[in-house]
Formats: structure tokens, C-alpha cells, sequence
């Protein structure tokens, strides 16, 4: 178990060490009002204290990704353990942390605004469809993966449809009342349920001693599938998750201070690193490759779920435990449906404080969800894995746009931006989804596409900044800047 309780480790010195520094690189300043104040409207604008925004955050971020996806890049064996550890405190946790803190300094905004402030107007136009389509995807997607499994603990008659329907009405309220009202008095509850769940298989594997596999480079997944790219599109939430970004301006509105942003955003993709390694271990521990594969093609990443559980925590903890991860996708669910419409009334310059607002922007969301569960959770899920790491290529960019237009250390996000283009390109150039190129013809459209993408950062950055020396165009990288506390 050394690599495994290693790299746990290795999570946490991260964020004390890492994530001070990419804090120091932002620079906080706590005498400006954040948007929870300067901006308050009793609905999307409240201001919360610390401890209720993490978890928030935290439930917010971590649906069935750091669950599922996991578990099904268990199949590449060790390797996977790299990417969760490397991945989130250079990548995933950074990505999180720019994107809380730059829509702070923006009003609260969400991704296709900033796209389109620091990138340029067209980038805002692309990013808003993208982020729509991407919380479409995980809305239903996390309807769908949390069904299957209350199914499992309920009566026969109880269907499948009734589930799912009452799911929906969840989300509905969730959507649709002001974010103190259930999320902000559910969540806390919530949270307790999924850290009860993750600590207890995490201890189980370490107290029963079940053989967690040390760290290897050697693909072990029986089909021979490539580890570059998909182990990287597989595992996302837990390492990188670009469905992050559409979800940390709902919390950019709550946050008091701009000093706990280290805490709830680059803290809390920590955490859900920490719940990724657990369910990575428990998939690798217990299970071959082979039987893994047999039973993911079977059941789907809910069945080892339920095995997982059962098998370390007996029948009761084994429930307790799935229930924990019930929770995971539905508190994500709820404010993805709610992202898009404040996205979507961003974007449209519609008002959020009266209900009928709320409504008619939700509702065709919902309306579209339901027809989405009719499609294989397979075929979502490889839209949703390479919708989310474009959106989290996209995110990284404008982190760095805004880093390097203030002259600060933008390596910090092009690096992983640079390699996250990378990834996501050659995986939509050759997978079945996607163009079907050769993997070595989507190698080379790939590296291109990569590095034509850091030219035209670095020309824009270098262009603009002669602009605003000169005097022509002044950067204006933060809204509100005579507010202060």
C-alpha cells in the first residue's frame, strides 16, 4: 500500500504547498467586496461563511466522476494513481482555483463571459454552447448513474421511471429557489453522508490489508486501449474537470472573502483527489483486470460500486456507503441544471430574481434531460468526458490570459492547458465519437493544434500589452475595482 497511502499524502502537502504558491501567484486582497455583497440579490448572491461554501463546492464538483471514472481507469492499473496525484495539484486544482477567483473579480461570472472577456467575443459565443451542453450532459448523466442505484435499494415495485422522476423534482427546486434555501441547509448533511462513505472503504482497504497494486507505468487494461489519451478523458473529475469551471461561480456569489478561496476551491479538488485515489485503490484491490472489465461491461461502474461496498463495509456500512455515493451525482445534478441557468440568463441579460424568470429558462433544460436519459450511459458518458476536458482546456487558457495581462507567473495554467489541448485533440481526432483519424495521424493533428494554441496565446499576450503600454487600450482584468470591504 505504499503507493497508495504515498500519494495520499503527497494530496494533501500539495495543498499547503502548491496551493499557497498559486495563491501568492493570484494575489488576494481581502479589502475588496466580493461579488456575495457588492451584488446581493437574495437569490444567486448570498453570502455564506467558509465551512458551508467547501462543502458546497465540494458536493458541487464531485458527482459519480470521482467515483466512476476512477474505477474504470483502475483498468490501466497504477498508472492511473500518476494522473490523480500530478493532475490535481498542477492541473485540476489550479484550473479550480483561477476560475473561483477570476469570476470573483468579474461580478460572479461564469465561464463564457470570462471566455469571451479574456479570450475574445467569439470565444464566448463557443464557450456558452459548450458549457450548456456540458451541464446538459452531466445533469442527466447524474440523474441516470444515482437511479440505477437507489433502484438496487428499494422495493421491485418501485420503478425505474419513478426514480428518475422524483430525482427531477429535486433538481427542479433546486434550480429554482434561492441557493440558501435547500442547497445551503441540505448540503452540510450531504457532505457528512459522502466523506462517512469514502473514509470508511479508504480505511477498509488499509485495515482488512487488500492488495492495492504499487505504482507501475505498465498499461494493464485488457483491451490494450492506450493510455494517452484516454486514461486522461476517463479520469477527469479527480484529477482535471472542466464541468468545474461552470460550477465555482456559484460559489464566487457566496464567498465573503477572497482569502478563502484557497480553501474552498483549490482545498476542495484536493479532497475529491483524495475520494478518486480510494475508489482507484478499491478497483485495482479487489478486483483484476480482467474480472473489472467483465463486470463494467455488465453492470456499469454502478455494480462495482456496490460490490466495492458491500464487500469491504458488510451489508449495513455497504448501504450507508452507497448511499454516500447516491448523494455524490444527485448534488451535482441539482447545480448543474442551476449553472445553466444562470449561464443562460447571463447570457441573455435576463434578471434572476423573479420566479417566472427562473422558469421558462429551466424547464426546456429539464424537458431536453428527460429525453437524454433515453440514450446508453456509455455513449453519454464518452460525450460528457471529452465535452468536460475541452471545457477545462478552455478554462486553463483564460486563466492564463488573465495571469499574464497582469504580468504575473502564467506557466502555472499554460503548462497544463498545453497539455490538457493535447489530450482532448487527439482523442476527438481518433476516437468512434470523433473524426476515427489514425491514432498516429491524430498524434501529429494534435501536437499542431497544441501548439498552434500557444502561439496565439503568446501573440495575443504580447500584443495586447504593448497596446495598454502605449496607452491605446487600456487592460481592465477586474470589475468593481473601487469596492472595497
Amino acid at each position: 500500500m505504499v503507493t497508495f497511502l504515498a500519494a495520499i499524502v503527497i494530496l494533501i502537502i500539495g495543498y499547503f504547498t502548491y496551493g499557497k504558491f498559486v495563491e501568492k501567484v493570484f494575489g488576494v486582497k481581502n479589502e475588496r467586496l466580493t461579488p456575495a455583497y457588492s451584488h446581493a440579490d437574495g437569490v444567486d448572491y448570498v453570502p455564506m461563511d467558509t465551512k458551508r461554501n467547501s462543502m458546497i463546492q465540494l458536493l458541487n464538483i464531485a458527482g459519480v466522476g470521482p467515483i466512476f471514472g476512477p474505477i474504470m481507469g483502475a483498468l490501466y492499473g497504477p498508472v492511473a494513481f500518476i494522473w490523480i496525484v500530478f493532475g490535481c495539484i498542477f492541473a485540476g486544482a489550479v484550473h479550480d482555483y483561477l476560475t473561483g477567483m477570476i469570476s470573483i473579480r468579474n461580478r460572479g461570472a461564469h465561464l463564457p463571459e470570462l471566455a469571451g472577456k479574456f479570450l475574445g467575443k467569439a470565444f464566448k459565443h463557443v464557450v456558452n454552447a459548450f458549457s450548456i451542453l456540458l451541464l446538459l450532459l452531466v445533469g442527466t448523466v447524474f440523474v441516470t448513474a444515482p437511479a440505477a442505484l437507489i433502484a438496487d435499494l428499494t422495493p421491485a415495485w418501485i420503478s425505474m421511471g419513478v426514480i428518475i422522476g422524483a430525482i427531477f423534482v429535486y433538481y427542479i427546486a433546486a434550480t429554482m429557489l434561492p441557493v440558501d434555501k435547500i442547497i445551503g441547509r441540505l448540503y452540510p448533511i450531504f457532505g457528512a453522508l459522502l466523506l462517512i462513505s469514502a473514509i470508511g472503504v479508504g480505511g477498509a482497504l488499509v485495515v482488512q490489508g487488500h492488495p492495492i497494486p504499487e505504482i507501475t507505468l505498465q498499461n494493464m487494461h485488457p483491451g490494450g486501449l492506450a493510455v494517452f489519451p484516454l486514461l486522461f478523458l476517463t479520469i477527469s473529475c479527480g484529477a482535471l474537470s472542466g464541468f468545474h469551471a461552470t460550477q465555482s461561480p456559484i460559489i464566487s456569489r457566496t464567498t465573503q472573502k477572497e482569502n478563502q478561496g484557497r480553501k474552498i476551491f483549490y482545498g476542495m479538488m484536493i479532497l475529491e483527489g483524495i475520494i478518486a485515489m480510494i475508489w482507484a485503490a478499491a478497483g485495482m484491490a479487489l478486483f483484476s483486470g480482467e474480472n473489472l472489465n467483465e463486470i463494467l461491461a455488465a453492470g456499469g461502474p454502478a455494480a462495482i460500486v456496490r460490490e466495492v461496498s458491500i464487500t469491504t463495509l458488510g451489508a449495513i456500512g455497504g448501504t450507508l456507503a452507497i448511499i454516500g455515493v447516491i448523494v455524490l451525482p444527485i448534488t451535482s445534478g441539482d447545480t448543474a441544471f442551476r449553472s445553466a441557468r444562470m449561464i443562460i440568463a447571463d447570457y441573455i441579460k435576463v434578471g434572476q430574481k423573479k420566479i417566472m424568470s427562473r422558469i421558462w429558462i429551466a424547464l426546456p433544460l429539464f424537458v431536453l434531460s428527460i429525453a437524454l436519459t433515453q440514450i446508453d450511459f456509455n455513449i453519454l458518458w464518452r460525450y460528457f468526458s471529452w465535452a468536460n476536458q475541452s471545457t477545462a482546456m478552455i478554462a486553463l487558457w483564460v486563466g492564463a490570459m488573465y495571469l499574464a495581462l497582469q504580468r504575473k507567473n502564467y506557466w502555472i495554467a499554460v503548462l497544463p492547458a498545453m497539455f490538457i489541448t493535447m489530450a482532448t485533440f487527439t482523442y476527438i481526432l481518433n476516437a468512434e465519437i470523433g473524426l476515427r483519424f489514425p491514432i498516429e495521424i491524430a498524434y501529429g493533428g494534435a501536437a499542431f493544434i497544441t501548439i498552434a494554441s500557444a502561439v496565439a496565446f503568446f501573440m495575443t499576450v504580447r500584443a495586447r500589452l504593448a497596446a495598454s503600454d502605449s496607452g491605446l487600450h487600456p487592460i481592465v482584468v477586474d470589475d468593481d475595482l473601487n469596492k472595497t470591504a
